[in-house]
């Protein structure tokens, strides 16, 4: 009988890569990271079906948190569209061009078009009314990357969106190394905020044998225990919720009894497929 190793998830419990489809306007959406699992999560989504023209996409662009291959391979699956739109800080722009090579490979067949994320507020296309601004939370790059570029927090950054019709915003967050002020101040006042929750505590890594390095020596804050972030999640006024979350975590067995710890602290567990209006 074949069995399955420690921290391997069953079938019928694999969540996708952690992403985002956000609608800027009528029949233009954005994506907030472009997984390996773009072609599916696509499909289960009729919104960002292409169509109805040839070559026709309702996909606009490509927010990207960071410069990691799970967060970027997806823009390979984009190709067939006209002209890819690219939303990133200057770090991580220059990773991908010139450490993946992203240009070089798309170009001939898709035009990419770069905007740089930073600490502005920016309107994400004309007559939209969604805003989005970067908020810096880490110097950790991705090992392809090692030794390139400046030394920087906005290797990994945090998206603040905000809907300028109703006022009301949601931060993004699916790695984050520190809580640096910046990110205390963006998710202060917001409506929803969802944090990376790839470990439920910080040996967790170590305990499961495939690191000899804690949880936030890997680059994300533990949910539980020291320095965890649920406490701070259950401080806020908005809607939080965990993304991001890691094989070995308890929380992806949804009957783990670590869910009724977060629950007694009014935070949730985002699943594939949800749907969060503001």
């Amino acid at each position: 009988m074949p069995h399955l190793h420690r921290g391997t998830r069953p079938p019928h419990r694999r969540r996708r890569h952690a992403s985002l489809a956000v609608q800027a306007a009528e029949g233009r959406w954005y994506l907030v990271n472009a997984t390996p699992d773009l072609g599916d999560q696509i499909e289960d989504c009729p919104d960002l079906h292409p169509g109805p023209g040839v070559r026709r996409t309702p996909l606009a662009g490509v927010l990207l948190t960071d410069a990691e291959l799970d967060h970027t391979l997806g823009i390979a699956r984009l190709r067939e569209a006209e002209r890819i739109r690219i939303h990133a800080t200057a770090p991580v722009r220059g990773a991908l061009l010139d450490r993946l090579r992203l240009g070089d490979v798309l170009t001939p067949y898709a035009a990419l078009e770069w905007r740089e994320l930073n600490g502005w507020e920016q309107q994400l296309e004309p007559g939209s009314p969604i805003t989005v601004r970067a908020v810096p939370v880490s110097a950790k790059r991705p090992r392809y990357a090692a030794g390139t570029g400046p030394e920087t927090d906005t290797w990994v950054v945090a998206l603040r969106l905000r809907d300028r019709a109703t006022g009301r915003t949601l931060v993004y967050a699916p790695a984050l190394a520190t809580w640096p002020d910046a990110f205390q101040q963006a998710v202060a006042d917001a409506d929803c905020v969802i944090v990376d929750g790839t470990f439920w505590d910080d040996d967790e890594p170590r305990r499961g044998g495939f690191s000899g390095r804690t949880a936030t020596a890997m680059g994300h804050l533990p949910i539980d225990g020291p320095g965890g972030t649920a406490h701070r999640l259950a401080s806020l006024r908005a809607r939080c919720l965990y993304t991001h979350l890691n094989n070995t975590n308890p929380l992806a067995d949804p009957a783990a009894p670590q869910h009724a710890a977060l629950t007694a602290l009014g935070v949730e567990v985002a699943a594939d497929g949800m749907e969060i209006s503001l």
